[in-house]
């Protein structure tokens, strides 16, 4: 029963210290572990790229599967020193997160597009999302990056320190590990069409949790409530993401806007469905209003896990 409530502590602690770093210093310019492990993923590919999901999956298990066990044996070698355990989990958090940076890219785009400068604007787009910027004008770029906002809030904090919160560092890494696969190899591309396919839907899976406590929190968190919860309840599900939908939807009612509609990727179009049609059109300054209520999605979900690791040790000390 100590152990669990000093395991709790070192959650807590670890994870307010990670997402204060990155509050302070965003990503590393230089050397990011999330990079590295993309370059190593990259490799893994090209030694078992097939045709096949057979090889695929063996390419997730390798990559996600090994980069937990990683974090399961740095975790091991600081067991019962807690100063050390606490530092292991904020360099964790800090890593994995990347609120400040998705903040920064976004704000940027949102100053450029106030300032007219569309070259600007298309020029910084990729670093959020793969939409073709060069088929977008103004408004339909803030419309990009309030969806891309909403999806990363999700996908780049708050599912991590869900993972966290319940398996430690090696959730928090094996996530970031799985999503950072998915970004890489689980598109519909000919080439990863089924190479891809384990780690999308092993993405689907891990991003559940994540993607539901985003939406219930930007839910709580937003302006508008009801028009956040009426928009998760209606328009969701005819997202084509399973996890994307409710996040998107629940931003789009909590901001009061609309989302989704015809988009463009590399060429392709697809024809998504509106995420809260009663409201209205989303303009530059709604970035801004994004990027707040991404901030406050944050700092709920760190109270959210900290208070679940309590209500489960609690749970488990009654039954005892």
């Amino acid at each position: 029963m100590p152990g669990r409530t000093a395991a709790t502590g070192v959650f807590a602690y670890g994870a307010a210290a990670g997402l204060a770093a990155d509050l302070l210093l965003g990503d590393p310019r230089r050397g990011h572990p999330v990079a590295a492990f993309g370059r190593t993923a990259g490799a893994v590919e090209r030694l078992l790229w097939r045709d096949h999901r057979g090889w695929g999956a063996l390419h997730t298990a390798v990559c996600a599967g090994g980069t937990a066990a990683l974090g399961a044996l740095a975790a091991r070698t600081v067991r019962g020193r807690r100063a050390a355990s606490i530092a292991l989990t904020a360099a964790s958090v800090w890593a994995v997160v990347g609120g400040t940076t998705l903040g920064r890219e976004a704000r940027a785009i949102g100053d450029a597009l106030a300032a007219g400068d569309l070259d600007t604007a298309r020029e910084r787009l990729p670093h959020l999302c793969g939409r073709d910027p060069h088929s977008l004008d103004g408004p339909a770029m803030a419309r990009a990056v309030v969806e891309s906002v909403a999806e990363n809030t999700s996908d780049a904090v708050v599912g991590a320190l869900v993972w966290g919160a319940v398996a430690g560092v090696p959730g928090l890494v094996g996530f970031r590990a799985v999503n950072t696969l998915d970004a890489m190899v689980g598109h519909k591309s000919p080439r990863y069409r089924r190479f891809g396919w384990a780690s999308a839907r092993l993405d689907d899976l891990a991003g559940w949790p994540g993607a539901r406590l985003t939406a219930v929190l930007a839910t709580v968190g937003g302006g508008d409530p009801r028009g956040a919860l009426r928009a998760w309840r209606t328009d969701a599900a005819g997202h084509p993401s399973p996890n994307a939908g409710p996040v998107e939807a629940s931003f789009a009612g909590a901001l009061g806007v609309r989302l989704g509609g015809t988009l463009s990727y590399g060429g392709r179009v697809e024809h998504r469905p509106v995420l809260n049609g009663e409201g209205r059109d989303v303009e530059v300054a709604d970035i801004e209003r994004a990027v707040r209520l991404s901030r406050r999605v944050t700092g709920l979900t760190l109270a959210a896990c900290v208070a679940g690791r309590i209500v489960v040790g609690v749970m488990k000390r009654r039954n005892v």
